[in-house]
């Protein structure tokens, strides 16, 4: 099965992960990605590094998302030498990456110094093209304020940028800005928070792009390993999930691509855990109601995330509705057993027995007789799928194998929790 996709929809579409908070979404990312390709354009760049431009914009904070502390740090204008960090890890995941791998070096870079004042050493013209875009525009995004009217910021705006130009930004790139930057237009399409749609038809010229279910599995594993990093805890739940999940839909007879589709659904399904702080997904005691309201939101924005994807409104379904219960009693969507189908029920199962099986915060793994257990119990609640449940603990050999690989992930990424 081959998937569709305009590239500018999927990356689109993940980089509204990235602006997940408690408060909302920010504009982070689609701002850079507007500022970026202007700057792009108006000098003159051919459509292919524009194209990587506008990628690496919505992509830039990868190597940051998934740590709450990292993120707030670079809300700073002026940023410590820390800030090298996150563009080497967002490096790492990208670079070996058939569909994004083209995004690595220019991420590495979006934050190196003109005069070389970065771990790199790079410096000048010696720092990608694309690189010192999106640092431009990366900092300049960095300094709007949406309390405060566009064009009374602007004169403060350019000003901070022209006294870095020369050591922070490219002289010419910093004069580019400074030409564009008359327009009234392009103050007003930063500061109207509507326009981003608009903004990402614009880019749809750069073609499609087709996905098999291997590239989408690959692409699926770089977001899961973002997702875990959120706690140390969870450092391989999204792969685990997505093992049992494609297990149980290989039981109930899915064919070859569904069981992909529903391996895909397991990385993806925890994707709006990054709306959560770290300290609440790591909390040892328990949930206050206001924690547990905001830990709530996550699936909500998983589906709506994935959603946007062209082709994924079956993935979607399966991953966002992991929490959702037979009684209706689950959350957010209060879905009800007529409505809820197989699909998500295998990953609210795989879920469920993956967080039992694994190190926690505030408990170590339980064995698998208590496991089968508690999930019947939940199966007699209405909880549950009976029959999914009934599938997962019926082949003993099967289960272990499931057990010691969860295992062994879970101790593996948990080194570095503190007990």
């Amino acid at each position: 099965m081959l998937f569709t996709i305009h590239p500018s929809n999927l990356v689109c579409a993940l980089s509204v992960a990235f602006e997940l908070s408690t408060g909302g979404l920010s504009q982070h990312h689609w701002r850079t990605a507007l500022i970026a390709n202007k700057i792009a354009e108006h000098i003159g760049l051919d459509e292919g590094q524009r194209q990587i431009v506008v990628y690496a914009s919505l992509l830039h904070d990868i190597g940051a998302v998934s740590s709450w502390s990292e993120k707030k740090r670079l809300l700073t204008f002026k940023a410590g030498e820390d800030i090298f960090r996150h563009a080497e890890t967002g490096y790492e995941l990208l670079k070996d990456s058939q569909q994004f791998g083209m995004l690595a070096e220019t991420i590495r870079h979006h934050h190196d110094n003109w005069d070389g004042s970065n771990p790199s050493g790079l410096a000048g013209k010696a720092i990608p093209i694309t690189s010192r875009i999106i640092n431009l525009a990366d900092r300049l995004e960095i300094l709007l304020k949406d309390h405060i009217y566009i064009f009374e910021q602007r004169p403060d705006v350019l000003s901070a940028i022209r006294e870095l130009s020369g050591s922070y930004f490219d002289p010419e790139l910093v004069r580019a800005l400074h030409e564009f930057a008359r327009q009234e237009s392009f103050w007003l399409d930063l500061s109207n928070p509507h326009y981003y749609q608009n903004f990402f038809r614009q880019i749809d010229i750069y073609g499609r792009m087709v996905f098999n279910m291997d590239d989408v599995v690959n692409i699926g594993e770089i977001f899961a390993t973002i997702i875990d990093r959120t706690s140390c805890f969870t450092g391989m739940h999204s792969r685990s999930v997505s093992l049992v999940a494609a297990f149980l839909a290989q039981a109930k007879g899915y064919s070859q691509e569904e069981v992909k589709l529903m391996k895909i659904a397991g990385l993806f399904h925890d994707l709006g855990k990054l709306a959560i702080p770290n300290e609440i997904l790591e909390k040892p005691g328990k949930l206050t109601s206001t924690e547990f309201s905001i830990i709530k939101q996550h699936p909500y924005y998983t589906y709506r995330i994935l959603e946007k994807i062209d082709g994924f409104s079956t993935v979607a379904e399966w991953a966002a509705f992991h929490h959702e219960t037979l009684d209706g009693s689950g959350y957010p969507f209060r879905i009800q057993a007529p409505s809820l189908r197989l699909g998500s029920r295998i990953v609210g199962v795989a879920d469920v027995f993956v967080a039992l099986t694994e190190n926690r915060p505030y408990r170590r793994p339980l064995a698998l007789a208590e496991v089968e257990k508690i999930m019947q119990g939940m199966v007699n609640n209405r909880k549950l799928d009976g029959n999914v449940v009934a599938d997962l603990f019926g082949n003993s050999a099967n289960i272990r194998t499931l057990v010691d690989q969860i295992s062994e992930w879970s101790w593996s990424a948990s080194q570095s929790c503190q007990y």
